[in-house]
């Protein structure tokens, strides 16, 4: 049996990142700690591209324009969607999700999808770190795993 085992190096890799604006603070803060860990996983800044979008709605039509380059071994998904006092919420989360996972499954490019949708600021504010360096190692992991694949097609 092989096993094709994780792997956080970033050395290599190429990764975009789509901000959106809407709730800047959280937004900056999920943005700090995913560049952080990216750095500390071998990204080097000048292979790492910023877009910033309005909200999260916008996030997956910059994604897929992203994708569709063919620069980025993965891409990298920041905002948040906080719960107000209508049903929108409930649509900009679950059509923000559907987007993130539908441009990588589309394009076949991994994406980290860290749009925090969250009750209050307050929650989300908790979790911007962990959740910002969660991204950058989700996506550095499956940018290694979607290269290993390919190259054992390659060699089969």
């Amino acid at each position: 049996m092989r096993e094709i085992k994780p792997a956080l190096t970033g050395a290599e890799l190429r990764v975009a990142i789509v901000r959106g604006r809407f709730n800047e603070l959280i937004g900056a803060g999920l943005l700090a700690a995913c560049l952080e860990r990216l750095g500390s996983l071998g990204v080097a800044p000048d292979r790492i591209t910023l877009v910033s979008v309005p909200g999260a709605l916008e996030i997956p039509l910059a994604l897929q324009q992203l994708a569709a380059t063919g620069h980025y071994d993965a891409l990298i998904a920041l905002g948040a969607v906080v719960r107000g006092d209508t049903y929108h919420f409930e649509v900009v989360s679950n059509e923000s999700a559907s987007g993130v996972t539908q441009v990588q499954l589309d394009a076949g490019v991994p994406v980290a999808n860290g749009i925090l949708t969250t009750d209050t600021e307050e929650q989300a504010m908790e979790r911007v770190r962990q959740k910002g360096g969660d991204c950058a190692e989700v996506a550095v992991e499956m940018a290694n795993l979607a290269r290993e694949i390919r190259n054992e097609k390659r060699t089969a």
